[in-house]
């Protein structure tokens, strides 16, 4: 089972401004299909906490 948060949801978990992961992590850092998905071809983002969580530590210094 995947747990889907909204940016909103995202941005409280991982303390990041819903504009940066927007901005910033969106298709930098997090991939389209990897780490979120777009229901129904639509222009929401839904997250994939587990594979967020996952590979959080992949990119730290």
């Amino acid at each position: 089972m995947q747990t889907y948060l909204t940016t909103d949801e995202l941005a409280t978990k991982i303390h990041y401004d819903p504009r940066t992961i927007r901005t910033r992590l969106k298709d930098a850092v997090l991939l389209e299909g990897v780490h979120y998905i777009r229901p129904f071809g639509g222009r929401k983002l839904l997250f994939i906490w587990e594979t967020i969580q996952r590979d959080i530590g992949t990119f730290s210094s």
